[in-house]
């Protein structure tokens, strides 16, 4: 059986923009090695979760490693709970949230930026969680609350008086819900949501007590991070404070899945950044590279290619994630985008395929969903797909993108089509 190096770039796919000639950011840039493996080998495109639905990373993650979030998905919540150490029992509400800065809006809070403007620093992030986690204190109730990157946290709830339901809506208004399935929204209205139960659900006594529970905390936890000396600070130094948590994707249980080995044969390893993924590849079984994250970007990709060189050796496959692409197109930095392009290409790309054998390995790229430069968001657009090495024969496409790849012999796939895709091939 031939090893399988599956390579997901975080948000690569994009919209053709005006500025860029109609081309998209990945068309633009200058991928000579992405391009190489595209040529030598079968294309096509993805739909990751399904038409209509842009997808968060969490659910596009869950689609492009074979698993149905439709089928197994129970919020993002627990999942980066798990990634970030934290333990969720049936009954327990755990949210993905964000650091944001807002001001007072008559009752309610008007959102001046989403991620504190991206340069809260996870020391400031985590002591910012400290204060929160020693000064709240909750009627009939606990919590854990834990800052992972930058930005970004995990909160945990627990009631003494019932369990809690995940039937209630986000606080942050750019995320909205399809059942369990966390999605981005085009438009919307920048304030702090009020959480209520979800429609349907007003009854409920397990929603109506994690909605009261939510906005208790929500209130309490403003009141300590509006005097924060982290927060004094930042402003002193012309900074955002980073005043108030947008909590998104709540869930009450962990999902249960079939360990990926079971599912599909092959024993995984992964490279990741980011706690959903980690929580994500904890929860299939997947052996965790301890991999660095806090280089400079072209440093980090050097040193991830020496690994999985290495890494390869000990697993039937890799499923590496690269964050790059993602993040300034939620910025809608298009050239900014292109350059993290660029440095996958030269610095991740160039020394693995320098030293990597492709008569006994597979390399299939693709991204977990699209992130559009011009509109700052997720959408349901699909991505490319390129399969090489490992005696797969070229279908004639000659560059890595989403035009050419339409014309690639794999045609258009699900997400969860990938996986039993690549296992054939690797068998075959």
């Amino acid at each position: 059986m031939k090893n399988i190096l599956y390579v997901i770039l975080d948000g690569l796919g994009d919209d053709p923009l005006d500025a860029l000639g109609g081309k998209t950011p990945l068309e633009a840039a200058r991928t000579p090695h992405l391009d190489g493996l595209a040529r030598a080998g079968r294309n096509g495109y993805v739909t990751t979760v399904g038409e209509g639905i842009a997808p968060e990373s969490d659910i596009a993650v869950f689609a492009v490693l074979g698993y149905d979030p439709h089928e197994h998905h129970t919020g993002r919540g627990p999942i980066e709970a798990v990634g970030a150490d934290l333990d969720v029992d049936d009954g327990d509400l755990a949210y993905r949230v964000n650091f944001a800065t807002v001001e007072r809006d008559g009752e309610g809070w008007a959102i001046l930026d989403r991620r504190v403007g991206r340069d809260l620093t996870s020391e400031e992030a985590h002591a910012l969680a400290d204060e929160v986690q020693r000064q709240v204190v909750l009627d009939k109730a606990s919590f854990e609350f834990r800052a992972t990157v930058g930005h970004r946290g995990v909160l945990v709830l627990r009631s003494e008086e019932g369990p809690l339901s995940a039937e209630v809506e986000n606080s942050d208004p750019a995320y909205g819900r399809q059942g369990a399935l966390g999605v981005a929204k085009e438009t919307f209205d920048n304030h702090v949501v009020t959480v209520t139960p979800v429609t349907g659900n007003e009854d409920d006594d397990a929603a109506r007590r994690a909605s009261e529970l939510t906005n208790e905390w929500l209130r309490a936890s403003f009141e300590v991070l509006e005097k924060s000396e982290v927060n004094e600070k930042r402003r002193g130094a012309g900074k955002l404070p980073g005043n108030f948590i947008l909590t998104r994707d709540g869930g009450d249980h962990l999902p249960r899945l079939v360990p990926f080995k079971e599912k599909f044969g092959p024993e995984m390893g992964c490279f990741v950044e980011m706690p959903v993924e980690l929580g994500i590849a904890r929860l299939t079984g997947m052996g965790i590279v301890e991999a660095p994250t806090d280089l400079p970007a072209s440093d980090q990709y050097e040193a991830w290619a020496k690994l999985a060189l290495e890494a390869i050796e000990g697993y039937d496959g890799l499923y590496i994630h690269i964050k790059g692409p993602d993040v300034p197109a939620h910025d809608g930095d298009h050239e900014a985008k292109i350059h993290s392009i660029e440095e996958i290409d030269a610095h991740f790309f160039a020394p693995l395929l320098d030293r990597l054998d492709l008569r006994r390995n597979i390399v299939a790229v693709t991204a977990d969903h699209s992130t559009s430069c011009a509109r700052k968001a997720h959408t349901d657009g699909p991505v490319p797909l390129l399969v090489s090495g490992g005696g797969v024969s070229p279908d004639g496409v000659q560059t890595y993108g989403e035009t050419a790849a339409r014309d690639g012999a794999m045609g258009h796939l699900r997400g969860p089509e990938i996986m039993p895709n690549l296992v054939s091939l690797a068998r075959s």
